[in-house]
């Protein structure tokens, strides 16, 4: 699919202006490529994570049919699409009138530098567009030789587990993975038993596993030494995937997928770890460059309009483009006038804080600064005041079933601030961890779960299970506390149980 084509005329020379003005203000980023479609096409490239070849799947179809009805129904629109690539590829919808074309170049040039230069996508491929495509390639490849349903279904299996990802893997730089690999084969040298290898992650050494594999009767594959207390399959590791590809019994084919599917959501986590911070970052570019370089007399009004569509927060929802604009903007405050450090920490009079201005002028500096090395949940832990909170109104909502509204629970700023983290930390989603691959010296699989407080949902550990016994192929076990009593799940196949 390729009904984008390149900007030309009024557009281009529009696209030179916005991008002279963010060299201006000291943006660093990839060459810019912005492309105009219409809009059916915008939702194929939303659907498919903004990249116009993925490998078949229903799950794209489903989007696509949930963000064209969401258009047509007048629920929801999308004014652009930004990729992290180098070039960095955007589009720009056909239909936007020209002021809505000026925000999304600006807000796309603010995304641009966060994704070239925050810390959490220094080690993210940036050519992508390619690597995308030929894994579609691979996996139609797969299908032709083993069938559409089997390939799909095993897709499903792993894409209901790629959540299941370590965020420390975005800092293994490619020198590390090669020391690693490296050590990984001279043990294997200097071991003739040919074991299962340890921590192994690289196709070339997965490749040189599997087919000593298939050389080897199935059943004696792994050696009882592997299932040990000291075996590589005794090692802690939140990169479940990562653990599958190196352990499970699984044929070379759906190793493979596994690692496609692996590498595109270690891909898309830096955006998930950075939402706020990354559209708060973009906002405050294209407002910035609109409001002081861009705008013209007779556009202010229409600016106004949509700059406030996409900054308005409902009760329920956090607006991490609200947020994040904010939050920027109040780091750049109190910078200028230095409402930062011992001093003015220690000051009790509130007058004299609310006056409090050292001309220090370093605003700027320090959110460039703090784009460079924050995700949102270090952002929020570190600059979140009770004054930010105060300002912006930020309460936590609780529902009320006797009146039937969303109501002020309490507005007290730790609490704001411990809910606003629980969110962010995973996503609000659990955290677990590989413990064993041969939990009670059976060769099952036995998974961890760190608990902070909130209990995990039955139904969804009972279909994760599930999923991961389809790949190991033994029965599958999660340990965590329910109902203030620690517990282990089990699933052998046909039944799902507690084993307290």
């Amino acid at each position: 699919m390729n009904r984008s084509k390149p900007i030309t005329g009024d557009l281009l020379a529009l696209k030179n202006q916005i991008e002279g003005y963010a060299v201006e203000y000291g943006l660093d980023f990839f060459p810019q490529v912005f492309e105009v479609c219409d809009y059916d096409t915008i939702n194929i490239l939303a659907a498919q994570g903004g990249f116009p070849s993925r490998y078949p799947h229903w799950k794209f179809g489903m989007d696509y049919d949930q963000l064209s009805k969401g258009y047509t129904y007048g629920l929801q629109k999308i004014y652009e699409m930004v990729i992290n690539t180098d070039p960095c590829y955007a589009y720009l919808l056909q239909a936007n009138n020209w002021v809505d074309q000026k925000i999304v170049m600006a807000h796309v040039y603010g995304h641009n530098d966060f994704f070239k230069n925050n810390a959490w996508f220094a080690n993210t491929n940036r050519k992508m567009m390619d690597v995308m495509a030929n894994h579609g390639t691979k996996i139609r490849r797969y299908m032709d030789r083993y069938g559409a349903d089997a390939v799909e279904s095993f897709i499903d299996k792993v894409l209901s587990l790629e959540n299941l990802l370590d965020i420390n893997e975005l800092f293994e730089t490619s020198s590390l993975k090669r020391h690693r690999q490296e050590q990984v084969v001279q043990q294997r040298e200097e071991n003739e038993d040919d074991g299962y290898l340890i921590d192994d992650r690289s196709a070339a050494l997965k490749s040189f596993m599997r087919t000593k594999a298939r050389q080897t009767p199935k059943e004696d594959v792994k050696k009882e030494e592997d299932f040990g207390a000291e075996g590589p399959l005794a090692h802690r590791t939140r990169d479940i995937l990562g653990y599958l590809i190196s352990y499970a019994p699984i044929e070379e084919w759906q190793a493979d997928i596994l690692g496609i599917l692996r590498e595109e959501a270690y891909y898309f986590l830096p955006q998930r770890l950075t939402k706020i911070m990354n559209e708060g970052w973009a906002s405050y570019w294209h407002s910035t460059i609109m409001t002081r370089r861009a705008l013209d007399a007779s556009e202010i009004v229409d600016f106004a309009d949509k700059h406030a569509g996409v900054m308005y927060m409902s009760k329920q929802n956090i607006n991490p483009y609200k947020i994040g604009i904010e939050l920027m903007r109040d780091i750049e405050y109190r910078w200028d006038r230095g409402m930062f450090g011992k001093e003015y920490n220690d000051c009790t009079d509130m007058h004299e804080k609310h006056r409090w201005d050292t001309k220090l002028m370093q605003g700027r500096e320090k959110i460039f600064e703090v784009r460079k090395s924050h995700n949102d949940i270090s952002f929020i832990d570190e600059f979140l005041t009770p004054d930010f909170c105060e300002r912006q109104q930020l309460f936590t909502y609780k529902y009320n079933p006797r009146t039937g509204r969303f109501e002020i629970d309490t507005k007290d700023f730790l609490a704001i601030k411990q809910k606003l983290l629980s969110q962010l930390t995973n996503f609000g989603q659990p955290i677990i961890e590989v413990e064993d691959g041969n939990y009670m010296n059976r060769k099952e699989l036995l998974l961890g779960h760190v608990h902070y407080g909130v209990d995990l949902d039955v139904n969804f550990a009972n279909e994760t299970l599930r999923n991961l016994y389809a790949i190991w192929r033994r029965p599958v076990n999660l340990r965590t506390k329910y109902e203030d009593k620690e517990v282990v799940f089990h699933f052998d196949g046909k039944d799902f149980r507690p084993q307290h």
